[in-house]
């Protein structure tokens, strides 16, 4: 008899342990399973018709989900309560980092009302330098708390600092790093770049190096090449813990349209090649998350739930080009 998951007061099939999971070791899901496109798109069964059923159907496909929305306003703790409470024991949730940590413009609507009443009439856009220290060890204070549901729960896996393409290489971006894992901690952060002078042949090194020193894992990317945020797609481990997020190739990359920038379908080569290339990181570290970021439909589910069977596959078995 198939296992079976009873979550939300609905019964959902459960996959194998390895078409879930697709290798030891080898968490993959995606990034968001909210998105508009993704329930226009027909993926979830009509059964899911809420916000709680779809969470707990999307955690009987996959083993982890990335948290898109807390970029943009940082999440209430009743919200991450009803995560923890509607999914199984042993999912993973990685969490996006408030825009405002990150040097990101942030709508002044998204801070917490109490502290924007204190700014008066703020800018269009907010950035920390805008703040002033009592008010920006708030939003921090804040943010951490109301993630600590997750974290007792065991369910936290990260947080994503992705910075900006503004944020070079350099002692400053390295301290803002330090500060950022030394308010998280016990949390675990990681680290995904977007100006590429930290991954350039020249600083590359020295960038993991800084990274593996502090014990804080790269966020390892698959995106659009010959932009100025464009990051290689180098893999490598700089803790025990290994993040990659595949973003696809989108000729849109630059648009502000969320379904352009990732309208991406990884072939079935791009997606063999891929399992290869995340079997030897994953031999580096103990822990290795794949989070598909092409998030337009359903197209992060498919290529997920496809790339799990690859890297659960033989070698031999694999396509690769």
């Amino acid at each position: 008899m198939a296992t079976q998951l009873f979550l939300d007061g609905i019964t959902w099939p459960a996959p194998a342990a390895a078409d879930r999971s697709g290798a030891e070791g080898i968490l993959v899901g995606t990034a968001s399973w909210t998105d508009r496109s993704l329930l226009e798109s027909g993926w979830y069964p009509n059964e899911a018709s809420t916000p709680a059923a779809r969470l707990a159907y999307y955690a009987s496909r996959f083993p982890i989900v990335e948290v898109d929305a807390t970029y943009y306003h940082p999440p209430a703790q009743r919200t991450v309560e009803a995560w923890r409470d509607r999914t199984p024991q042993g999912f993973v949730f990685n969490i996006k980092a408030f825009s405002l940590l990150t040097d990101h413009p942030t709508r002044p609507d998204s801070l917490y009302k109490d502290l924007r009443d204190r700014l008066g009439t703020p800018k269009r856009a907010l950035y920390l330098r805008d703040l002033g220290p009592e008010i920006i060890e708030e939003v921090w204070q804040r943010f951490l708390s109301a993630l600590r549901p997750l974290h007792e729960a065991g369910k936290l896996g990260a947080v994503l600092f992705q910075f900006p393409p503004w944020f070079p290489i350099g002692q400053a971006g390295r301290r803002y790093i330090l500060e950022c894992a030394r308010r998280c901690a016990p949390i675990r952060v990681c680290v995904e770049f977007r100006n590429r002078t930290w991954m350039e042949e020249d600083n590359r090194a020295e960038t993991l190096d800084f990274l593996a020193s502090h014990d804080i894992p790269y966020v390892c990317v698959d995106m659009p090449q010959g932009h100025s945020s464009s990051i290689p797609p180098i893999l490598a481990a700089t803790s025990d813990l290994a993040v990659v997020r595949l973003h696809g190739h989108s000729d849109k990359w630059t648009s502000k349209k969320v379904e352009e920038r990732f309208a991406y379908l990884y072939s079935e080569t791009e997606l063999g090649r891929w399992a290869g290339r995340i079997h030897e990181l994953a031999a580096e570290a103990s822990t290795t998350h794949v989070l598909l970021n092409n998030c337009c439909a359903d197209n992060s589910q498919r290529n997920a739930a496809r790339l799990i069977a690859l890297l659960a596959a033989p070698r031999a078995d694999r396509t690769v080009g």
